[in-house]
């Protein structure tokens, strides 16, 4: 079952839909779904690339670049590229702010709150140029690590907004192309989820014309934010099942589509 929390904004899209007729389309389709992959785990190269692969699906692998497994296997992060995979900037060294709840795994050379807005700032754009070697692009998009968007009172993305075709958040929420903020992107992130409630978050989209983000750590291991490989594979299948309907693509082509509508 879904989460009740997320049943406002579903009630409110197709409201909406009533009201104001049908949203425009995705590419030609219902919706749009993208599937991201956080952190730059070995288990994005080893499983979920070739799962990908095998159904002509890309999706985008958000890279701390400062993780050994970014330097360990640069040349099949180009691969992957190569293929149309994206590859995404979630900053140097994945700084989060270890004065929220929760946050005790955060060491001090990684706490976001003792960060300048200059040195964030800066670390991203290292990162950018890291991933500009590896893949040769100039366009990408950025993920927030652990969802963290300030430093202090001040919005440090701002500082970042040239070097990014949008940026991508932690909120769960179904949006209408017209309604997505491209400097804090929606999303859903999924811990244990089974293939049916994923593929019920899908449906959701298909039904109100929206874009579903998917948030992934570890698919079938390397993380405690996992989700079992099989239910993941059971995921793909019925986007590939439903191609149709449903637009699968990397988030900076989403992006790029979402400010070419408007």
């Amino acid at each position: 079952m879904i989460n009740k929390s997320f049943l406002l904004p579903i009630i409110f899209l197709q409201i909406s839909t009533l009201c104001f007729g049908q949203p425009k389309t995705w590419n030609g389709k219902k919706c749009a779904v993208v599937l991201t992959y956080d952190d730059a785990i070995d288990g994005h190269l080893d499983k979920v690339i070739p799962a990908l692969d095998s159904l002509k699906f890309k999706g985008t692998f958000y890279l701390i670049a400062s993780a050994p497994v970014v330097a360990n296997r640069m040349n099949e992060w180009r691969k992957a590229a190569k293929k149309g995979h994206e590859l995404g900037n979630h900053t140097l060294n994945h700084p989060c702010d270890g004065t929220l709840p929760g946050r005790s795994f955060v060491g001090p050379e990684a706490d976001l709150s003792k960060y300048s807005l200059a040195r964030a700032v800066k670390e991203t754009q290292i990162a950018n140029t890291l991933l500009k070697a590896i893949d040769g692009k100039t366009e990408r998009t950025f993920a927030y690590p652990c969802g963290d968007l300030k430093i202090g009172d001040s919005l440090y993305y701002n500082g970042l907004k040239n070097d990014f075709v949008a940026a991508r958040g932690v909120t769960p929420q179904f949006s209408l192309i017209d309604e997505i903020d491209l400097s804090n992107i929606n999303s859903f992130s999924q811990v244990n989820s089974s293939g049916e409630q994923m593929i019920q978050l899908v449906k959701q989209a298909e039904k109100t014309g929206s874009l579903l983000v998917f948030l992934f750590h570890g698919v079938g291991g390397g993380h405690s934010l996992n989700v079992d490989f099989e239910e993941h594979k059971k995921l793909l299948k019925y986007l590939k099942a439903n191609q149709k309907n449903i637009w699968v693509a990397p988030m900076v082509e989403v992006a790029r589509y979402v400010k070419a509508s408007r």
